[in-house]
């Protein structure tokens, strides 16, 4: 295998990482890793179908096609040997491991029901660097797309290769520059 880890950790120390799987697969490759003692986390999002009269609640995966893993080096193979893993997310055949603080963000992002509402007066345009000030995102920084009848918050977070798009009341964000 030709690839190189983004970091001189050791053996031992454990690390999360993007694991690329075969689509609609997530929730069983996240079992299957569990059950072999790899600490597995997919990102679900509520998402409601109707059928006929019926509405159900289905939970589908935020980002499709990703799971995460935190393991150790020499965890790596036995990953990889997992039925239905397709191979781990790579930048420049190197590793890159997603830090402690980008997992928590999926992990609130995916939890939260209900925001609170919190006005700001304060003008803000289309590029400015926004943070959330209320609710369960806040404290996330991005940079502002779109004002529509809502504003819509872009959280880059890098080491996954993915951007989240999070819409939410204009009154929740703030210029950052007004709250340093």
């Amino acid at each position: 295998m030709n690839f190189e880890f983004d970091n001189n950790s050791d053996q031992l120390d454990s690390q999360w990482y993007a694991v690329y799987v075969k689509y609609k697969c997530e929730k069983l490759v996240a079992n299957l890793l569990t059950r072999k003692g790899i600490k597995a986390y997919v990102p679900l999002k509520t998402v409601f179908r109707i059928k006929g009269k019926q509405k159900r609640r289905v939970l589908l995966p935020l980002i499709s096609s990703y799971v995460f893993v935190k393991i150790s080096k020499n965890e790596y193979v036995t990953v990889l040997e997992t039925n239905k893993v397709l191979n781990f997310v790579k930048f420049a055949n190197s590793l890159i491991s997603i830090p402690e603080r980008e997992i928590d963000i999926l992990k609130r992002v995916v939890g939260d029901i209900q925001l609170n509402v919190l006005a700001h007066p304060t003008q803000i345009n289309k590029g400015d660097k926004v943070r959330i000030v209320s609710g369960s995102l806040a404290g996330l920084n991005g940079e502002l797309k779109d004002i529509r009848g809502n504003q819509q918050v872009l959280i880059e977070l890098h080491h996954i290769g993915y951007n989240l798009l999070i819409t939410t009341k204009k009154e929740m964000v703030a210029p950052v520059s007004l709250l340093e």
